[in-house]
């Protein structure tokens, strides 16, 4: 027990340091980033994964630039018994290119993302901090364009992840799982 404690408190500071340098990629490009992504990654420390993490697989999403230059976030996920897990949001630009922020409803927090990596047609690497009640947790995620990463993606996900405060196994390459069929 004193042990987990302490790795999660070293993990805390971690986070705390690490985040506030977390920055957007340089000369973002919001066209570029639009349209269809498969989450292949994801990690973080939060007890919700840390309780479901097993039985994740992968899901998609949609990124739409608005007519404002915000983003539209579209997420599905097909569940075991053939039905559809969906959700949206609205992510408000900031003055920060490749950063924005949102509420989300369905996990009552306030969200401040940044594509901290992006190689248009191939991968996005993705930042979030989640904040609910005055406690912050970090969520960091792996798109691609395709179902498939290289291990030097995968490797570079797991290291950005590790120097963003996430214990290594909080850190998940997502199993290939069907797609929900548009509704």
């Amino acid at each position: 027990m004193r042990s987990t404690l302490l790795r999660m408190l070293a993990a805390l500071v971690c986070v705390l340091a690490a985040c506030a340098d977390v920055m957007p990629v340089k000369d973002f490009n919001l066209e570029k980033v639009a349209g269809k992504w498969y989450m292949v990654g994801f990690a973080t420390n939060a007890q919700w994964f840390v309780n479901h993490k097993a039985t994740m697989k992968m899901g998609t999403a949609f990124l739409t630039p608005t007519d404002v230059r915000d983003l539209d976030l579209s997420y599905s996920n097909l569940n075991t018994d053939g039905s559809c897990w969906r959700m949206t949001h609205l992510a408000k630009k900031t003055d920060t290119p490749g950063r924005f922020t949102f509420h989300s409803q369905t996990w009552n927090n306030d969200n401040d993302m940044r594509i901290v990596d992006v190689v248009y047609d191939e991968y996005a690497l993705v930042h979030t901090i989640k904040t609910k009640n005055g406690v912050s947790e970090v969520l960091n995620k792996l798109y691609s364009r395709t179902p498939d990463t290289s291990a030097v993606l995968q490797e570079k996900f797991s290291q950005f992840s590790l120097e963003t405060g996430i214990l290594a196994e909080n850190i998940v390459m997502l199993p290939k799982n069907g797609e929900c069929l548009d509704a």
